[in-house]
């Protein structure tokens, strides 16, 4: 197979979506060896700006998380509100309760049925469950966020041992980088620079 000239940019892309370095090699005509040294090259090369732009979106992905959650969380009160208020006997959530049982005509099949009776659940039930949604959203949120923070803490400390390495001999932490770089099994978004 002929050498067909591999570009930094399609390289880091193949490597990233997780391709081998055989296959990359072999796709391009090259050693398998010339392609770990290569990756390695560049890779000693990421700034802290790309590390700083991975963990941005990480955080925004994870903040439209949050975002949707809010959402549902709000939702699930409503509903909360709307059982409580039938429970007690709210006028406007009693005429709300009787809007829905107007006539309503269901479609089963190629046959159109008109329901006449609805059979509603007891509102406590309903007010439980949007209680026990609310909580569990809740749960999940209090996760992320203590997640993100772990993530910024672990990077901080880091950032502070390599500091404090670097100021008592700037090699070792060149080494010390290099090798952390090396074994990390998982690629992950925040890289040693």
């Amino acid at each position: 197979m002929a050498t067909r000239k591999l570009s930094t940019a399609e390289l880091l892309r193949r490597v990233d979506a997780g391709d081998t370095y055989a296959e990359i090699a072999r796709d391009h005509g090259i050693t398998r060896q010339a392609v770990y040294k290569r990756v390695r090259e560049l890779r000693g090369k990421t700034t802290k700006v790309t590390a700083v732009k991975k963990i941005e979106d990480v955080v925004d992905r994870k903040l439209d998380a949050v975002d949707q959650l809010q959402k549902i969380n709000e939702n699930a009160n409503e509903l909360l509100d709307l059982c409580m208020a039938w429970q007690r006997g709210d006028d406007v959530a009693l005429q709300i309760l009787e809007s829905q049982r107007t006539s309503k005509k269901i479609r089963i099949g190629d046959e159109e049925i008109e329901i006449k009776e609805f059979k509603f659940k007891d509102p406590r039930d309903l007010a439980l469950k949007a209680m026990a949604e609310i909580r569990q959203q809740l749960r999940l949120q209090l996760e992320i966020f203590s997640t993100l923070y772990d993530m910024k803490s672990v990077q901080e400390f880091q950032d502070e041992v390599l500091d404090a390495i670097g100021k008592v001999d700037p090699d070792a932490r060149n080494k010390i980088i290099r090798r952390l770089n090396q074994k990390r099994a998982i690629r992950s978004a925040v890289r040693y620079s």
